[in-house]
C-alpha cells in the first residue's frame, strides 16, 4: 500500500480500474478507417477512477482500491489522484505488472472505438481487497459499512465473491459494468439480489439476453431477473431508477454533445453523492441526469 499522510477513514469506497486514459478526439463525424484531425490527451481514467474524481468534487472523501503498477507511469497516476482528493493508502502496487491504459477515439458522432487494457487488475485479483477483507477498512467479523463502488473491470468470480463474502454484508454495493462487453459479469448480483446496478440500454440487454427500447422496460426486466435495485440509462432519451417499491423514469437535459467517455461514470457518482446528501430518490435521479448532461456538454459536472 502507498503511504499518506491522511489517514482518515474514506466515506466511499471506489473498486476496480484506476489507469490512463488515452483519448483521442475529433470536433467531425468519423466512421471505421476515418483519419481525422483532432486532439489527443492523456488523463487519470478507468471507471473506478471517473467515479471516484467525481465524488470528490462533490465534497465526498474516497478511496481507491485497484492495482497500479510501480513503473513511471504508475508513479504519476498516484500522484495524479492525490491531486484530485483520493486516497490512495490501500492501493495494490505491484512490481511485475504494468499499469493499465484505456484508449478510445471519438467523433462528432460519439464513441468510434476503444480498447480496455485492465490486465493487472484482472491479474491482481483479490489482493485489491486485503484492506476490505483482513482490516484495515474491513473483515469478516467488521465489515465495512458504507458505499462501496465497483467496476465490472474486475474478474466474474472476484464479482461473485464480493456478492457473497460476509466482510461486504453491511456495504451498500453501487455496480457497474466497464463497458458493454462486460455487462455479463454483474449476473452475481441478480443471483444473490445484492446491490445497486447502474447499466445503459446495451448493458441491460445484455444481462437479460433481450433487446429493449426504454429504460423503464429494461428496469422491469432486471428486477424480475433478480435485481435489488438498478438504474438503466438510454442516452439522451430517459433514465429510470427502479426497486420493489416502484420506479421513476425522467427525461435528461437536452445538450450539445461535446464527449461521452465517462459520462456513466459521471452518472453513477452524482446519484451516490445526491443519496449521501440525503436527495430522495426523484431528486437523486434529477441531480444525477443533470450532471451526466453538463459533463457530455464538455463542462465540468458541478
Amino acid at each position: 500500500m502507498t503511504e499518506s499522510a491522511d489517514f482518515s477513514k474514506p466515506d466511499i469506497l471506489c473498486v476496480g480500474s484506476v489507469l490512463w486514459d488515452i483519448i483521442g478526439r475529433s470536433t467531425m463525424e468519423m466512421q471505421r478507417g476515418s483519419d481525422m484531425p483532432g486532439r489527443i490527451t492523456r488523463l487519470p481514467g478507468g471507471v473506478a477512477m471517473n467515479i471516484a474524481m467525481t465524488l470528490a468534487r462533490f465534497g465526498m472523501k474516497p478511496a481507491v482500491l485497484s492495482a497500479i503498477g510501480r513503473d513511471p507511469e504508475g508513479d504519476e497516476l498516484v500522484s495524479a489522484c492525490g491531486h484530485l482528493g483520493l486516497m490512495t493508502d490501500y492501493l495494490y502496487r505491484s512490481e511485475d505488472l504494468p499499469t493499465d491504459r484505456y484508449m478510445a477515439v471519438e467523433g462528432a458522432n460519439g464513441l468510434i472505438a476503444a480498447i480496455a487494457d485492465a490486465h493487472s487488475l484482472e491479474a491482481a485479483g483479490d489482493k485489491i481487497l486485503r484492506p476490505l477483507v483482513e482490516g484495515p477498512l474491513g473483515s469478516a467479523d467488521a465489515p465495512f459499512e458504507g458505499p462501496v463502488a465497483l467496476d465490472g473491470n474486475l474478474k466474474l468470480v472476484l464479482l461473485d465473491e464480493i456478492a457473497t463474502h460476509p466482510a461486504f454484508a453491511r456495504s451498500d454495493l453501487r455496480v457497474a459494468p466497464a463497458s458493454p462487453g462486460k455487462a455479463e459479469r454483474l449476473r452475481p448480483f441478480l443471483t444473490h439480489a445484492r446491490g445497486t446496478l447502474y447499466v445503459n440500454l446495451e448493458e441491460a440487454g445484455l444481462l437479460c439476453q433481450d433487446q429493449f427500447t426504454d429504460s423503464e422496460t429494461a428496469a422491469q426486466a432486471l428486477l424480475a431477473r433478480g435485481a435489488a435495485r438498478v438504474l438503466v440509462t438510454d442516452g439522451g432519451q430517459s433514465a429510470t431508477e427502479a426497486d420493489a417499491s416502484g420506479h421513476r423514469t425522467q427525461v435528461p437535459p437536452r445538450v450539445t454533445v461535446a464527449r461521452v467517455t465517462g459520462a456513466g461514470d459521471t452518472f453513477m457518482a452524482a446519484h451516490i453523492a445526491a443519496e449521501a446528501r440525503g436527495e430522495d430518490r426523484d431528486s437523486a435521479l434529477a441531480s444525477a441526469l443533470h450532471a451526466a448532461a453538463t459533463y457530455v456538454s464538455g463542462e465540468p459536472p458541478l
